[in-house]
């Protein structure tokens, strides 16, 4: 068997146990890959190929005596450069953190490896993570494998790009406002935001507490649901160190729940105008859900031009404060896009202890308000961002057409703690992928997950970018 670097987890983990092929032939495989490619995409930061080769050459022993195989035993996967693993940098793309070494495992790492996963390295991220580009002064840019003009996205892009190419058969990134969707969305490839708690976030930079622990969350991110799933299984479960840690039981939906969930094709004036060809990907998503033998119909959320105002108050003047006392007196040393980030955030008079327990309060109240409003609806199609991948250096956050207009079909999911996926359906007229967003009620990541597999069966195979 020929080590394709395309396969899926299950074919990886079907191919090693039956001694088709080694695990040391298939990180070889990877390597190599990795090796010709990172000139074009930039898509790590850090390769560990000597762990990485141990691990898999471990694996191999263990199979050749007959060892029980572990879920993920011999699967090349990739981690974003702001998750801890032991003895890697760390750096979250700012020269700031360039001496940065892990000196333990994030929990969901080791879960990882207990698996079998064999970690190949870690991927690149915008400064601080606070950017949909990636791109930094540490590392430089992040290229799309689907056009290398294009951004790959951010913050998870090195994430996306490096699994999208084929150089790693899926990872863990982190998203704070979509920074796993988006991504996953300009990349061809599937993303899981999961609800807050479900995977432990400790051992992230920047750490999460109080607010900010439902804002910012880790995920899984794949070339198929299948493989998200699995993923997710495997890193969730409870940790002291996330204070939204909960022991929630990984579920299966029943197939009769599954077909009896109504789903709604979401509509609000607050998200704006998406592009012709994201709204089409929408609708051609909805057909396919109505023929699979779903009810699907229009649902109007509202109060989420308020969810945005409270996302940003949170993720902009309330980070902006903190990050500002983090680089006082370095400023030089940071990137332009975190500047115009700061810039743009930043508002003293916001930051009043009143003000701020006023937000916490009406977010719980709104959050509440959502999850009734989607009672008859458990599960809502949008898009993830309002246009396919932008050409490098076309972000920003200027009103009117930057991130805070674009990015706004994903940003609401992050104030109010909900599970959306992304997954990729259409492309556009100059062969960018479109992906479409399932979103759930909070607790309800299985179902999402099962929607979406529904979707990605009925669209058929996905092709891999011709790089």
């Amino acid at each position: 068997m020929s080590a394709d670097p395309f396969l899926s987890i299950a074919e990886i983990t079907g191919a090693v146990r039956n001694k088709k092929i080694s695990a040391s032939e298939l990180l070889q495989t990877q390597l190599q890959r990795i090796e010709s490619l990172q000139p074009i995409l930039n898509a790590f930061v850090h390769i560990d190929t000597e762990a990485a080769s141990a691990a898999a050459r471990h694996i191999d022993i263990a199979i050749a005596r007959g060892e029980a195989a572990g879920a993920l035993f011999g699967v090349p996967v990739s981690i974003k450069g702001c998750i801890d693993v032991a003895g890697w940098p760390c750096p979250a793309g700012s020269l700031l953190r360039k001496d940065y070494i892990a000196f333990q495992d994030a929990p969901l790492v080791s879960r990882l490896r207990a698996a079998g996963a064999v970690l190949i390295g870690n991927t690149n991220t915008p400064e601080f993570l606070m950017a949909y580009e990636t791109d930094n002064r540490l590392q430089g840019k992040t290229c799309n494998p689907w056009s290398l003009e294009h951004s790959a996205g951010g913050s998870s892009g090195g994430e996306a790009a490096a699994i999208a190419s084929g150089c790693s058969a899926g990872g863990v990134g982190s998203d704070g406002g979509g920074s796993i969707r988006v991504p996953a969305h300009f990349c061809g490839i599937c993303g899981l935001k999961p609800t807050p708690g479900r995977v432990p976030a400790t051992g992230h930079f920047p750490g999460g507490g109080g607010a900010f622990s439902w804002i910012g969350v880790v995920g899984p991110m794949a070339r198929n649901v299948a493989d998200l799933r699995l993923l997710f299984a495997t890193m969730a479960g409870p940790d002291p160190g996330d204070p939204l840690s909960a022991p929630v039981a990984i579920s299966e939906v029943p197939l009769d729940k599954l077909r009896a969930t109504r789903i709604g094709i979401l509509e609000s004036d607050a998200l704006g105008t998406a592009t012709e060809e994201t709204r089409e990907a929408v609708a051609h998503a909805a057909k396919l859900l109505e023929t699979a033998g779903f009810v699907v119909e229009p649902v109007r959320l509202t109060d989420l031009d308020r969810a945005l105002d409270l996302w940003w108050y949170f993720f902009g003047a309330v980070i902006a404060h903190l990050l500002s006392q983090t680089i006082a007196g370095k400023e030089s040393l940071v990137t332009s896009q975190l500047r115009e980030y700061l810039t743009s955030a930043t508002d003293e008079s916001a930051l009043t202890l009143d003000r701020f327990m006023q937000a916490c309060a009406a977010r719980d109240s709104l959050r509440e308000s959502l999850v009734r409003q989607m009672s008859a609806t458990p599960i809502l199609l949008s898009p993830v961002s309002s246009a396919p991948a932008f050409r490098h250096g076309a972000g920003n956050y200027q009103r009117g057409s930057g991130y805070l207009d674009t990015m706004r079909y994903s940003q609401w999911l992050n104030l109010a703690g909900f599970p959306g996926a992304s997954v990729p359906l259409d492309s556009s007229s100059d062969g960018l992928p479109i992906g479409v967003q399932i979103i759930g009620r909070p607790y309800d990541d299985e179902l999402v997950l099962a929607v979406a597999e529904t979707l990605e069966s009925a669209r058929g195979p996905w092709k891999n970018p011709q790089i």
